[in-house]
């Protein structure tokens, strides 16, 4: 048993022979002690005094026989199990080199199937996916690290063929090195997939923004007076600087495109999806400069009717006391009249200087092509009109006290 050459032709067969190999040791383990107790008790025969029934030197040789038999058969089976042991770590190391190869095949095979996604969410899953095995990846790197390590020990020995554990070493990292490729292109295609979608997120989402920024500068809602256009404006204001903070978003997908793979950046509909954009940003700030010059029109035209409205109840007011007012003949009251009209004289250089203000900006609406420039322009004439009224009202009393004062200057002095 101990000198048979049958150390297995697989994993379990060496675990079977070593098992038996082990009962084998504990039948030698207990036949020793009983070698023991025997040579010991022979011994006494050697040594006696007197009669003896057997020559002291047959029995010293028969137990150094015994002896010597039993120390070649523990030899023996530490040989024995030396080489046993060294089996299971060859067919050990064999099994775990076959392992690797059918994960190795598994994931070659998975690789071969996996797609790269056909949107965002189904990329961002794959890539997850791809992660967690990148993880397996690693731990099964550090395994098979170890079985070629214990490969390499097993040949350093040099107590089997070295050719197929070589042939198996190498075979096996050739599969991993071509695996490790095929993973890092996968992770690459993965890469451009969620480049490319996330790209066409960002432009989905900023055409959507545009689109509904174009909504609200494109609004015909230009306030009701002074203070609702005022609020207009003021919104409007900040959707600009919105606009102008997107430029840079706009200006950058030429950058974004050119970093993506040449399968995607050179598809014509995302070329064209991005001079979409760009030409909708152009139409959004053409429309956003042209609504803040209309709000600012409108805004003008109610500052003008309001500055109008309080010009006219001015000239109203001095209209129904120009036309009430009579001539006094008395010299006292016709100075008192003077007096009035004096102050008459400073408000009306103050609203003349309203008026013309009003005048500057009817010209500059009329000219801008206001859409309201006929109500503007008949508003200004109205305004002139009563103005000019009031002018020639004073004119006309001035002449009518200048006259009265002659007279009685004259009549004084007579």
């Amino acid at each position: 048993l101990l000198v048979s050459k049958d150390l297995g032709k697989h994993l379990l067969e060496v675990e079977d022979l070593l098992q038996k190999h082990g009962l084998l040791e504990a039948d030698i383990s207990a036949q020793t002690e009983r070698v023991r107790a025997l040579n010991a008790a022979a011994l006494k025969f050697s040594e006696l005094e007197g009669y003896q029934p057997c020559d002291p030197q047959i029995v010293c040789n028969r137990v150094n026989h015994v002896q010597t038999c039993l120390e070649e058969l523990v030899e023996l089976a530490g040989k024995r199990r030396k080489e046993l042991e060294d089996s299971r770590q060859l067919w050990a190391f064999f099994q775990e080199m076959e392992e690797a190869e059918a994960w190795i095949r598994e994931k070659e095979q998975i690789l071969a199937t996996k797609t790269c996604g056909r949107d965002l969410s189904s990329v961002l899953t794959l890539t997850n996916k791809h992660k967690s095995m990148l993880g397996e990846l690693g731990s099964r790197r550090a395994l098979l690290h170890q079985t070629m390590k214990r490969g390499e020990q097993i040949l350093a020995k040099k107590r089997f063929s070295p050719g197929g554990i070589q042939e198996k070493m190498r075979e096996v990292r050739l599969r991993w090195k071509k695996l490790e490729e095929v993973t890092g292109l996968h992770q690459q295609r993965l890469q451009e997939a969620l480049n490319f979608f996330q790209f066409s997120a960002e432009t989905d989402d900023l055409v959507a923004w545009l689109q509904d920024t174009y909504r609200i500068v494109s609004s015909d809602d230009f306030g009701h007076d002074d203070y609702s256009t005022q609020a207009l404006l003021r919104k409007h204001r900040a959707v600009v600087e919105e606009v102008e903070k997107h430029r840079a978003a706009v200006l950058a997908l030429r950058k974004q495109l050119a970093l993506l793979a040449p399968e995607h950046r050179q598809g014509v509909d995302v070329q064209i999806r991005v001079v979409e954009v760009e030409q909708l940003y152009g139409e959004v700030a053409e429309v956003a400069v042209l609504r803040q010059q209309w709000l600012q029109d409108a805004l003008a035209v109610y500052r003008m009717f309001s500055e109008v409205h309080a010009c006219e109840v001015w000239v109203d007011e001095k209209e129904q006391w120009l036309e009430r007012m009579e001539v006094p003949e008395e010299l006292d009251e016709v100075e008192v009249v003077q007096h009035r009209f004096e102050s008459l004289d400073q408000e009306m250089n103050s609203v003349m200087g309203r008026i013309l203000d009003v005048n500057q900006v009817v010209q500059q609406l009329v000219d801008g092509g206001h859409p309201s420039s006929e109500e503007v322009r008949s508003c200004q004439d109205h305004l002139n009109s009563r103005w000019n009224r009031v002018v020639e009202l004073v004119e006309s009393k001035k002449s009518q006290l200048s006259s009265v004062l002659n007279i009685q200057n004259y009549l004084l002095e007579c």
